[in-house]
This record gives structure tokens, sequence and C-alpha cells, in this order.
């Protein structure tokens, strides 16, 4: 292993999202804390999730997950895809750096930033309804595999993506619909038994179902089985990272 390599590579990484912090970790926050101010506002005193749960309460895990989700995704695919657009991936592919290490020092920066994004978000979130932590290490595992899976997916979708179109449109008509149909605003037991049973095909459902458990301790599906299904992801996906790395698919030329 080339530690320092990777470690050079990791600082890049982080300089790079560090710079713009202000749209990189400010800009999702406000968007997540508009988004709780205006379901607040209409659903509070009308929607009952869970026994005990407030309603803004049960929302402030769905949208930290959420943002983990984005923005591990966004950090290594937009990153990629810009070294393939300006043209300066070249000169990384020359460093001696194995597949393995490019993977490390590019996932854990996305992980970096996503997890800056859940911390700040959840810390303001605490003006509103206190959100106890029931298993912190739940919350953690969750976090860890979750932001890691979308910062691969990212990275697996700049491989592919020749210019900042496609990309979009992965984020776009993939990302986004299974964030927002995975139950964020909603249980899904208050869906119709089809929209149920469809909802245990989306992985992005056991991230934030799984996640949501480690605050409040009650969810749709059995903890354990949400960090299987999210860690079989990321295991997949990762092998599936490296294999293009390792292989230069369309960035050796």
């Amino acid at each position: 292993m080339n530690w320092r390599g990777c470690y050079t590579l990791f600082v890049k990484e982080v300089r790079r999202f560090y710079n713009v912090i202000g749209q990189t970790v400010g800009a999702p926050v406000i968007t997540a804390l508009l988004y709780l101010l205006v379901f607040r506002q209409v659903l509070e005193d009308r929607v009952n999730v869970y026994e005990g749960v407030p309603y803004t309460a049960f929302l402030i895990p769905g949208l930290i997950m959420m943002n983990i989700i984005q923005n591990s995704f966004a950090n290594t695919s937009s990153s990629i895809t810009q070294s393939k657009v300006m043209g300066n991936l070249v000169f990384l592919l020359m460093t001696p750096i194995s597949a393995f290490e490019f993977y490390l020092a590019y996932i854990g920066a996305a992980l970096l930033r996503a997890t800056l994004v859940a911390s700040v978000l959840y810390i303001l979130a605490q003006l509103f309804v206190t959100v106890p932590m029931t298993h912190p290490l739940l919350i953690l595992l969750m976090l860890i595999f979750a932001g890691g899976t979308l910062a691969v997916l990212g990275m697996i979708a700049g491989i592919m993506a020749d210019k900042f179109e496609h990309l979009a449109a992965f984020q776009n008509f993939f990302i986004m619909p299974l964030s927002f149909l995975s139950g964020v605003f909603y249980s899904i037991h208050s869906l119709p038994d089809f929209w149920q049973s469809a909802s245990h095909f989306n992985p992005f459902f056991y991230m934030i179902d799984g996640f949501r458990q480690g605050f409040f301790g009650v969810g749709d599906v059995d903890p354990v089985r949400s960090v299987l299904v999210v860690a079989g992801f990321f295991v997949v996906m990762s092998t599936v990272a490296i294999g293009m790395l390792r292989a230069g698919y369309k960035i050796r030329g």
C-alpha cells in the first residue's frame, strides 16, 4: 500500500470540496432545513407515523440520510467527470497509486463531506425538536455503508460519463427518484400493498429506515436486514468500481 500517495489524493479531494464549502456543505443544509420548515408547518399536527415520535422528529433522520446519499454521490461523480472533461485525469493516472488506493481516497473524501453535512444538519435540527440517538452504532454503520455505497455509485457514474449531461441524467433519473421514494417523508406502511412491496426492492429505503431506527429504535423492517442489504450493496458496487479502475475502463484514452 502506498499510504502516502493515498493520503495525498484524499487531501486533494477534501480541499476540492472545502474550497467551495458554502456550496458543498452550506447549500445542502439550507435546502434540507427548508424542507423541514415546510413539512413541519403543513403536516406536524396531521401525521403520526410512530407512537411518541413527532412528525418533525421523524423527518430529520430521513432528510439527513437523503443528504448523505446525494452528497456522497455528487462528490465522487463530479470530481472524476470534471477531471475527464478538463483532461487532467491523465496526470493522476501517471502517479504510483493503485486502483484500490484511488478508490480509498475518493470514498474517504466523499464520506467526510457527507459526515460534515449530516453533523451540521443534525445540530441545527435540534433547534426545532430534540432527536435522540438510541443506537449510535447503527447510525454510524448506516452512515458508512450508505455514504460509501453512493460514493462508489458516483465513482462508477463519473467513469462512465463523457460529459456533465450524462452525469445529470444519472442523478435526475436514478438517484433523485429512488431517494425521494424511499420513505424520507413517510412510512411505507401508509402505502397501498403493491407500493409497500415495491419499496422493498429500493436499496435507498433500507438506508433511510435503518438510519432512522438508529435514532428512534423503531422502523418498518428489521435493522439487521437493513444493515445486511446496504452492506451487501456496498460490497457489490465496490467490486465493480475497483474492477473498472483496474481495467482503465473509459479513463485511459
